[in-house]
């Protein structure tokens, strides 16, 4: 039976304390929720999963499945499933001896082991490989026995730990798909770990975005893209162009003014904003349009993509919150009435409803609605 997971002020340390790698963490993952942790290496992510598997101690706060505390549970007894990067099934075991191997542990009837392995491998689409030995598997349907293994003993929750990471970029597509799909045809409650953006994107029901053992956000996908809660989720997530800019406050009426004197009236400011205030602006490559008054830029390299060209841009330095960084706008060749050659000079201007705005240390969207944790 699937359980709804508590994280409550936990805290990780080694070195007999004197490294601390998740100071203080709490998250609540819902009954039956594909739940992303995503981040970039040594944020904290695995070690968090590790937590919940009891593989890693807690130095400080809870961990609850539904009511229970599950501290002091031994990792073996918290009746939860695995999957690795690594696969880490059995070489020297068929397919179907590999899936039904936990069953057998828990000393199951042999008729009752026959009927959950035969039903899993079909939900997972390796029955017709049952006889194989692993070594006569692709990556991906070594991935599905891995799969199918974890889920079999009906596990109260699933953990993943980046197992997609040594597929190819099209396997990994088309399993990020079937991994999205079994488990909600099953109904388990499932952690996934990856650095993937896109694929966290494509298979979460909510992200966490975590940054050096803190969690910086968390959401649906869609609102983690196109309203995250600070400069850090806006760059992690995506590709934005940062800008500098300020507010402009005349009567009732916010505005934006970039470096060079571009503004954009903002109704969704938040009401908090002052008259000059120093703000980091970010926009999208998608959340420009073409005009006669706007931002004025410089083509620097065109990339054909079928259905759009990417071009990478060179706005004025002194408009950017670091100079040098690589500026992208994105033209839909469905509405395109010219191409644009390098070197050549037009004019961006920004969609006021779509892109963010955030306080001049970048830690804060000053976008009315907002919600860093959802």
């Amino acid at each position: 039976m699937s359980v709804a997971i508590h994280v409550n002020h936990i805290t990780k340390k080694y070195d007999n304390g004197n490294i601390t790698i998740i100071p203080d963490l709490s998250v609540k993952i819902k009954n039956g929720e594909f739940f992303t942790l995503l981040g970039p290496s040594g944020c904290g992510k695995t070690t968090l999963l590790r937590m919940i598997a009891g593989f890693n101690s807690i130095e400080a706060g809870e961990i609850s499945f539904d009511d229970t505390i599950i501290n002091s549970i031994p990792a073996h007894k918290r009746n939860i499933g695995m999957v690795f990067q690594n696969y880490a099934i059995f070489p020297h075991l068929t397919v179907q001896q590999n899936v039904e191997y936990g069953l057998k542990l828990r000393k199951l009837p042999k008729n009752e082991i026959q009927k959950k392995t035969d039903e899993i491998m079909k939900v997972v689409k390796i029955d017709q490989y049952k006889d194989r030995l692993p070594e006569k598997l692709s990556g991906g349907q070594q991935q599905r026995v891995a799969l199918a293994r974890s889920i079999v003993i009906r596990p109260s929750v699933l953990l993943m730990d980046e197992p997609l990471s040594n597929l190819d970029a099209k396997l990994r597509v088309d399993m990020r798909t079937a991994i999205r799909d079994i488990q909600k045809e099953v109904g388990i409650t499932t952690v996934y770990v990856t650095h993937d953006q896109e694929e966290a994107l494509a298979i979460s029901d909510r992200i966490a975005v975590m940054k050096d053992g803190v969690i910086q956000q968390v959401g649906k996908p869609r609102d983690i893209y196109t309203r995250p809660a600070n400069i850090f989720v806006s760059s992690f997530i995506g590709h934005s162009n940062f800008f500098k800019g300020h507010i402009e406050l005349k009567g009732n009426e916010k505005r934006i003014v970039f470096k060079d004197g571009f503004s954009l009236a903002m109704p969704n400011l938040v009401d908090a904003v002052k008259d000059g205030q120093s703000i980091i602006i970010t926009v999208r490559p998608e959340e420009f349009t073409i005009a006669d008054n706007g931002l004025k830029a410089t083509i620097n390299k065109s990339t054909f993509l079928g259905q759009y060209i990417n071009y990478e841009v060179h706005f004025n330095d002194d408009m950017m919150m670091e100079a040098g960084l690589s500026s992208e706008f994105v033209q839909d060749l469905g509405n395109a009435n010219k191409f644009y050659e390098l070197k050549e000079t037009l004019y961006l201007a920004p969609k006021s409803e779509k892109i963010n705005v955030f306080t001049e240390d970048g830690e804060q969207s000053l976008i009315k609605d907002v919600r860093k944790y959802d």
